[in-house]
C-alpha cells in the first residue's frame, strides 16, 4: 500500500470522527458556495479528500443527484458508506491518491477542503492543478481551501502548504478565473482555532 494511504488508514482507523481535527456536523463554509452560485442539483460534484466529511449528507439532502467522493483512505470511505446506510448507494465512490487519479469524466463542481495543502512540492502542485483544470468542465465551479498563512503547520502528523488568498488565486489562475476568496475560522472539537483560507474559482 502506498505510504501516504498507510498513514491516512491508521488515522481513520484509530480515530471517532469527532477526534479528527477537522470535523465539522456540518460544512457551512463549504455549502456556501453551493448556495451562492445557485448550483444545480444535477450538476455532477466531486468532493477531493471527502472522506467521511459530512458535505456529502447536506449535499444528498439538498437533492444533489451526481456526487462523487474521493479519498485517499479506503477505511474513511467505509466509514461513510456505514454512517450514510442506503443513501450510500447514491454517490460514487473512489478510492485513490489524488495525484494518481485518472477522471472518466468532467465534473460540474471540483470541490477540496483541506486536501490541496499536503501537497508540498512543485511537480505535486502542478499535477494537481493540471487534473482540475483538464477535470471541470467549462463554466464549472473550483471550491477549495487551504489552511491560512496564519494556520498550523501540520495537520495529523504531516507538514502542510499555508496559502493567502492571493497565492492560492496564483496558483490556479492558469485556467480558473473569477475568484472569490473569504477568511474562515475553523474551530476544531476540542476547540483550537485553524484559520483558512476559502475561494471559488470559475472555469472559463
Amino acid at each position: 500500500m502506498h505510504a501516504r494511504a498507510e498513514h491516512w488508514n491508521t488515522i481513520y482507523q484509530q480515530k471517532s470522527p469527532e477526534q479528527m481535527s477537522w470535523y465539522e456536523p456540518k460544512i457551512s463554509a463549504s455549502l456556501y458556495w453551493f448556495e451562492k452560485n445557485k448550483i444545480p442539483v444535477n450538476a455532477s460534484i466531486i468532493d477531493v479528500g471527502g472522506g467521511d466529511s459530512m458535505l456529502v449528507d447536506d449535499l444528498l439532502r439538498m437533492g444533489f443527484q451526481d456526487v462523487t467522493v474521493l479519498d485517499i483512505s479506503d477505511a474513511a470511505i467505509e466509514r461513510a458508506k456505514m454512517r450514510l446506510g442506503p443513501w450510500a448507494s447514491r454517490v460514487t465512490w473512489i478510492v485513490s491518491d489524488i495525484l494518481d487519479f485518472e477522471p472518466q469524466r468532467h465534473y460540474r463542481v471540483w470541490h477540496d477542503r483541506a486536501t490541496f495543502h499536503f501537497l508540498l512540492n512543485p511537480e505535486e502542485i502542478q499535477t494537481y492543478t493540471g487534473l482540475a483544470c483538464r477535470s471541470v468542465e467549462q463554466g464549472g465551479w473550483l471550491i477549495i481551501s487551504t489552511f491560512s498563512e496564519q494556520g498550523p503547520l501540520k495537520c495529523s502528523g504531516l507538514p502542510v502548504k499555508r496559502y493567502a488568498a492571493d497565492e492560492l488565486t496564483s496558483t490556479f489562475s492558469v485556467c480558473f478565473h473569477q475568484p472569490e476568496c473569504i477568511p474562515v475560522n475553523h474551530y476544531t472539537p476540542w476547540g483550537s482555532l485553524q484559520p483558512f483560507t476559502y475561494c471559488c474559482f470559475r472555469r472559463l
